[in-house]
């Protein structure tokens, strides 16, 4: 059983296979006791305020499950309400608890699930205010193999009048020590994923989003690492928010204490919950990892890719494909796109993905969002058409979209002028020429629906890459009351979610990528429902790998959409070898962008062999194990190391970014092997015995910048 209750010390377990969860209800509140490593009992008549270090009784430390405001505590609160008589006092009590198998679902919001009921158990923790009738219920679910915890809470209002929630975190955990680093991810458009580690510091420390989206400035995660904690030793807790618009994580340490929250940004947010209503907070998935931070990222990894990520693409390979965004920007026409699919197919491409500029009157980025008609000047035949001969080359039809957008020069704006997000009387800002539309009304969001289904009927479109790119502004809508507005930001992702939802029910054979001028949207959340993500709009080699090797902290490289781009590269204007380009590709779900019919013969067959040797090692990368043995946030090498589920096989990306003379060579010592096995490297022939790679390793040597070097070893029982 993952959810154990001690009746006579009203204690809860909440085991995974390695880890355990605590919490006690004391003097009516629910108390954080333990999360860390395994364990099966605490010492009977023992006290468990002394045991565990807590401060007092319910006094200002005490570490509540589900803090609030207004009594002796005044941090910052898990939750925080303004009532009917414009108090915002809370006092939860226990009430009850539920423990079921499985885990519920959380409509409207996407969430991890489970696909029988024994892969995991959830408790059910039900508080009330006497006072005011609030009512709150704590979901914890334990993926007992997954090693994973995700938390959330629903709040109810069996009061007599309308109130207002100001705050709803999804998660809050206080720890009886603040001697820890504070890890999350940072960076912009083009670096995206930035690793930043510092200090705890007394006060408040934390990153968010109020952008509308997760944002590029900074992802829905975070973790408390031990001081001495590395990628294989140490205690690290990780918390991640299933959840695409603005988000809050961060914690707050004082008096030797820590309190971590993670939840929708308060920040210019709440929700009317009028009687009788109910509200769902997004779920915040929990990492316990007792053996440093890579493995926790394999916990994230594992879960994400199998139970979070849905449909026919979670588990089936994704094509190799090329998009012609670098190779004609708005300059196409259905001949060149005829004359790059063949070039494509023969080099074992297999879709040719149609990018910005297939619509309306679209010759540059000024006009047409919202027009989702084909343009019959540049694709004479239509999507139909076009998809006919694509498909009779040998190659299937992708098509990028952006549905989220409207540009105030479109036939839909000249209908609809109301339709996008906006305060009257104020200035539009437009974001490369585009507004945003209201994704809170329903009928934007039927139009929306309606129009995608549409075009995905009308041919064999067989992916979409689904853009969004630009933030929220102006954030006002005709639909609700000036009450109301404050609820704008979440009702937009909620109406994100339900468009989503709805079309790719509709179109379960369609592989979908989700994008926001690049990684501006890489989140749980997105992952829900399309399985990879465009990771970043800077393709140049050397910028990758610190992208790729930042988003590995909590995402899987099979959500990793990675593209070989041409040089001198078109964001950095930096020149790196086509090897470099397609090695750190690799290490992703691999695509290209640039123009196939420019190439010279040699480096089309590059590109060939690229393709070739990916087939043949993807299933590693996409569903095996990753050990990261050197970042570039640390020196002048990168190396990657993923392992398959049996351990029989195991794919080395070593990269040089900025050659130094010393020491030249790396010493490679690998990780998550048997011992028992011997290896042999694919090209050389070379055998190695398990013991020998992993205590002495392998010897990678540098000599100038911008170096790769991809190594396989397979193994046999020895």
């Amino acid at each position: 059983m993952s959810v154990i209750y001690d009746e006579t010390r009203n204690l809860f377990f909440i085991n995974t296979e390695k880890t355990s969860y605590v919490l006690a209800v004391i003097d009516g509140y629910p108390i954080h006791v333990y999360w860390g490593k395994k364990i099966t009992q605490i010492p009977e008549n023992a006290d468990i305020k002394d045991l565990f270090g807590f401060f007092g009784t319910a006094d200002e430390n005490f570490p509540k499950e589900y803090p609030t405001f207004g009594n002796i505590d005044l941090r910052a609160p898990a939750i925080n309400v303004q009532n009917t008589d414009g108090s915002t006092i809370t006092d939860l009590r226990y009430v009850s608890h539920k423990i079921s198998g499985g885990k519920p679902l959380l409509a409207p919001l996407p969430a991890t699930y489970t696909e029988n009921d024994s892969e995991a158990q959830t408790l059910e923790l039900s508080l009330r205010d006497e006072l005011t009738g609030l009512e709150v219920s704590l979901y914890y679910t334990a993926f007992e193999t997954f090693n994973a915890i995700t938390r959330s809470a629903k709040i109810k209002n069996c009061g007599n009048g309308a109130i207002k929630l100001d705050t709803v975190m999804s998660a809050s955990l206080d720890i009886m020590n603040d001697n820890y680093d504070f890890i999350h991810l940072h960076g912009g458009w083009a670096g995206e994923c930035n690793i930043e580690r510092m200090p705890i510091i007394k006060g408040q420390q934390s990153v968010d989003s109020r952008q509308g989206k997760s944002s590029h400035a900074h992802n829905p995660f975070f973790a408390l690492a031990e001081k001495s904690a590395t990628e294989t030793q140490g205690d690290v807790y990780g918390f991640n928010l299933v959840y695409s618009g603005n988000f809050y994580a961060g914690v707050y340490a004082s008096f030797g204490t820590l309190r971590a929250q993670i939840g929708i940004n308060p920040f210019n947010s709440g929700w009317i919950l009028e009687k009788g209503e109910e509200f769902q907070t997004p779920e915040a998935v929990m990492v316990y990892s007792a053996y440093g931070i890579g493995e926790m990222s394999r916990t994230y990894h594992r879960l994400y890719r199998l139970r979070l990520c849905r449909g026919k693409y979670r588990d089936a390979q994704r094509p190799v494909l090329v998009n012609n965004w670098e190779a004609t920007y708005f300059d196409f026409n259905e001949n060149k796109l005829i004359a790059l699919a063949k070039k494509a197919k023969s080099v074992g491409i297999e879709m040719l993905v149609l990018d910005d500029g297939w619509f309306g009157k679209r010759n540059s980025d000024n006009c047409s969002l919202g027009d989702w008609h084909v343009n019959l000047q540049k694709i004479p035949s239509g999507l139909y058409g076009l998809a006919e001969k694509l498909n009779s080359i040998g190659i299937k039809f992708g098509l990028w979209i952006e549905p989220e957008m409207v540009s105030p020069n479109s036939e839909l704006y000249d209908k609809h002028p109301d339709w996008c997000l906006h305060v009257p009387g104020r200035r539009r800002s437009e974001i490369r020429n585009q507004l945003v539309l209201d994704l809170s009304r329903s009928e934007v969001r039927d139009y929306i629906v309606s129009c995608i289904n549409s075009i995905l009927k009308s041919a064999k479109i067989e992916y979409i890459k689904w853009d969004m790119n630009r933030s929220l502004t102006e954030v006002w809508s005709r639909s609700l009351n000036s009450e109301r507005q404050c609820e704008l930001y979440h009702r937009y992702v909620l109406g994100l979610y339900d468009i989503m939802e709805r079309i790719i029910s509709e179109n379960p054979d369609v592989l979908f990528e989700s994008c926001s001028s690049g990684g501006g949207r890489f989140d749980p959340g997105m992952l829900y429902y399309m399985p990879q993500v465009w990771t970043s709009d800077n393709t140049d080699g050397i910028d990758r790998l610190y992208i790729q090797h930042g988003t590995s902290l909590v995402y899987p490289a099979s959500s990793v959409s990675a593209h070989v781009s041409s040089v001198p590269n078109h964001q950095v204007n930096r020149t790196t070898s086509l090897e470099l380009r397609g090695c750190c590709a690799t290490a992703g779900q691999l695509g290209y962008e640039l123009d196939l019919c420019l190439m010279k013969k040699e480096e089309l067959e590059k590109i060939k062999e690229q393709i070739t040797f990916y087939k043949e090692i993807r299933d590693i990368v996409h569903k095996g194990d990753l050990y990261r043995l050197k970042s570039p946030f640390e020196g002048n090498s990168v190396v990657w190391e993923y392992v398959s589920e049996n351990k029989r096989r195991i794919v080395l990306f070593l990269f040089t970014t900025f050659f130094r003379k010393c020491p030249g060579k790396q010493n490679i010592k690998l990780l998550g092997i048997d011992k028992n096995f011997l290896y042999k490297e694919k090209t050389t022939d070379k055998k190695y015995s398990g013991e020998y790679l992993e205590n002495v390793g392998l010897f990678f040597e540098q000599t100038s910048d911008f170096e790769e070097k991809i190594i396989v070893l397979e193994s046999e029982k020895v």
